[in-house]
């Protein structure tokens, strides 16, 4: 019994290089190269087949509410189709009053709607500040669609230049007032700049006092209530769409712009946003506040307005028509001074 601790003793050290070796096969399989290997394998392919599930009922998501919006929106499109619903279920004896109830009841729980803007009586006279011929459809086609149908509703374009880029200026004139005759303004609606210090050209900065003038002449001479023009990254981060809204929010924070004219500026995205066409639908009614939604038939009517700039429609022109959600879909914000003073600190950072 003298000798029982050196027995132990042994014993423990036998146990220690026991469990000490099984680490170190353990290490061994787990820094195998051919084990790495296999267990990235599994987990990528694993993690690979959530993303495609997930991206799959995104999409299912998206081409439902898009539906819903338009079957939603389909009995407001104006007084003149509900008065006639109202007498078609009377004619009835009440039999459609359910779908309409139920169309009620979705819009009141979803708040689903393919326009929101601010009211006509607000928006009676429309300015849109594009900076080159082919901006007024390949950027804001669905808000300007959707102005034109409105009831009242006077449609402005002001084009600072005539897209001389490439010695074509005549050209693209002609294909301007084409464009916008499609989208439904007319051409004693368009105002088309030639100024020397405006060129089109994406390494000549505009300056924004030249700009802002021409801005502040044709609102206070149109009387015009709302103006709607690039945000700060120009959509496409073009110079020119930069400086037209540095331009237009120096009106706006030097307060020379008429109390009853709201700024609104069009919602520039990420490119993964920009190219998913009609499945920003989700992004877009859950980030902004002011919205314009077009269906397939209406957005191929701004399509249409597009392939009349046909010296601009090169090959990636074709793929943007049809993959772009500018062309189905238009998110704008309006400005205020507040946002005019963050976003000047931002530019001078």
């Amino acid at each position: 019994m003298r000798f029982n601790w050196l027995s132990e003793y042994v014993a423990s050290i036998v146990s220690t290089d026991s469990t000490t070796t099984a680490w170190r096969q353990l290490q061994e399989q787990l820094l195998n190269p051919q084990a790495i290997y296999c267990r990235i394998k599994s987990t990528s392919a694993e993690a690979l087949e959530h993303i495609v599930i997930a991206c799959a009922v995104y999409l299912l998501v998206c081409l439902g509410l898009y539906k819903l919006t338009f079957w939603l929106s389909q009995h407001n499109n104006n007084a003149a189709d509900r008065e006639r619903d109202r007498n078609r279920n009377r004619n009835l004896g009440g039999g459609g009053e359910v779908g309409g109830g139920l169309k009620k009841a979705l819009q009141s729980g979803l708040s689903l709607r393919s326009i929101r803007l601010p009211k006509t009586v607000h928006m009676e006279r429309v300015l849109l500040v594009t900076a080159h011929p082919d901006d007024e459809c390949m950027f804001f086609g669905p808000l300007i669609y959707t102005l034109t149908q409105r009831q009242g509703c006077q449609v402005y374009i002001l084009c600072l230049s005539n897209g001389n880029f490439d010695q074509q200026g005549q050209v693209r004139r002609q294909e301007l007032w084409r464009s916008c005759s499609k989208l439904g303004i007319p051409e004693s609606n368009i105002v088309l700049m030639n100024a020397t210090n405006l060129p089109d050209d994406p390494n000549v900065d505009w300056r924004p006092d030249a700009v802002a003038g021409l801005i502040l002449h044709a609102v206070e001479s149109l009387s015009i209530q709302a103006i709607f023009t690039f945000d700060r990254d120009g959509v496409s981060s073009h110079p020119n769409h930069c400086a037209v809204y540095y331009a237009a929010a120096s009106l706006c924070l030097a307060n020379l712009l008429p109390k009853d004219c709201q700024f609104y500026t069009l919602d520039s995205i990420n490119l993964v946003r920009k190219y998913l066409s009609i499945f920003d639908l989700l992004c877009t009614c859950f980030m902004s506040t002011h919205w314009c939604i077009l269906n397939w038939k209406e957005a191929g009517i701004v399509r249409s307005a597009m392939m009349e700039h046909q010296s601009q429609m090169k090959w990636f022109r074709w793929l943007y028509i049809y993959t772009s959600r500018y062309m189905f879909i238009n998110s704008m914000r309006q400005i205020n001074l507040s946002d005019v003073e963050l976003e000047m600190q931002i530019h001078d950072n």
